[in-house]
């Protein structure tokens, strides 16, 4: 059974979400979709990926501590749930058919009784008259099928509406070329995702006027079918009570929270997440051994730009193959989450898991050690 598998180099970044044993790279994928096509096909995992990577980002608040000593260090996983929608798509887009997509469209006419009086050279030349009028020009185009994330038994697929072209050999001096349905070789390639997993490592430092500083970072790491990937992000969060006094005056810790990454994968994507927003918690315990529930509320925006080459017909290629450059920009879904955590700490051994409520709603869980 094909699965996806994610891995960790050594508590890095789970970059792997793409690694599968697959007769074709994603890149190879992505060759055979026009442009159109391509940007309905990834979308899912344009908010997946975003929602991943703006998660599991905090468990606490800081403490309203001038100048203290607070080191955490550990990794944290994150997951996206899809949802049924997202497995299909639907769209309408532009379009140009190959010699051989033209030839599928015109076998019509060897069936059809109003052309049964003709000799076949006939028919054949009226085949041909049409095809060579299709492969000219470019249509537009409803594209349905599974998304990157659907079923891999499922097929990317064009629908053809009816159109009536100008034949000049043909009864009437024109034919009308049926409604069909063209299948391009593109299955769902994760086949049925039903959560986008990831992880990092991660390491907060603190506590300086109120604040903590946190890192993830991944070096330039080799990954199956992807090419190299490579990530780093950051953030803060800052305790404004800090400046009300030197005596604790909220009955829960408060802070305002910023954070930011950048994910590259090979040629293929590349992926920014910027989130911001507040969050709060409140101790139960000793330093040693404490429970800590935390919630917060954040806004966020993720944006995923692909680069690959469309191996295909285009407009003035009358049907023939080419290569053509291909880039373009998605946004995530996800515009805000809602996050519900529980946080547990005995000695220096801090476990903790959430749930985010948004547009994507994902889980993240964490283990730190923290001095």
């Amino acid at each position: 059974m094909r699965r996806v598998t994610c891995f960790l180099v050594g508590i890095a970044l789970l970059a792997g979400a793409f690694s599968s044993a697959k007769a074709q790279t994603f890149e190879e994928t992505l060759n055979k979709l026009s442009l159109d096509a391509a940007k309905a096909y990834v979308n899912p995992i344009v908010s997946g990926f975003g929602v991943d990577l703006n998660g599991g980002w905090f468990h606490r608040a800081p403490s309203t501590t001038m100048f203290g000593f607070d080191l955490e260090v550990g990794v944290v996983a994150m997951e996206t749930f899809f949802k049924e929608d997202a497995k299909k798509f639907s769209s309408n887009g532009t379009f140009s058919f190959s010699d051989v997509q033209a030839g599928s469209l015109t076998t019509f006419v060897d069936r059809d009784p109003q052309f049964a009086p003709l000799t076949q050279l006939q028919r054949d030349n009226i085949k041909l008259s049409l095809q060579n009028q299709i492969t000219a020009q470019s249509f537009t185009l409803g594209i349905s099928g599974p998304t990157i994330v659907g079923s891999s038994l499922d097929s990317v697929a064009i629908a053809f509406a009816s159109k009536t072209f100008a034949v000049a050999n043909a009864p009437g001096g024109s034919v009308t070329v049926p409604g069909q349905r063209i299948v391009l070789p593109v299955t769902g390639y994760l086949g049925e995702l039903k959560a986008l997993p990831l992880a990092a490592p991660q390491l907060t430092l603190g506590t300086f006027v109120g604040s903590q500083f946190t890192f993830r970072y991944l070096p330039s790491t080799n990954t199956q079918n992807l090419g190299k990937a490579s990530y780093f992000g950051w953030g803060i969060q800052h305790n404004p009570a800090i400046w009300l006094g030197p005596v604790d005056v909220l009955p829960v810790d408060f802070s305002l929270s910023f954070f930011t990454q950048k994910l590259k994968v090979g040629t293929t994507f590349e992926t920014k997440a910027t989130a911001f927003g507040v969050n709060v918690s409140k101790r139960l315990g000793w330093g040693f051994l404490n429970l800590t529930p935390y919630a917060g509320f954040m806004f966020e925006k993720s944006t995923m730009s692909f680069s690959y080459t469309y191996i295909g017909p285009v407009p003035g290629s009358n049907g023939l193959a080419v290569s053509t450059p291909v880039t373009f920009d998605l946004e995530s879904a996800n515009k805000s989450r809602l996050v519900l955590g529980l946080s547990f700490k005995v000695l220096i051994v801090n476990i903790n898991a959430d749930y985010n409520i948004g547009k994507y709603n994902s889980a993240t869980a964490g283990i730190m050690f923290i001095i």
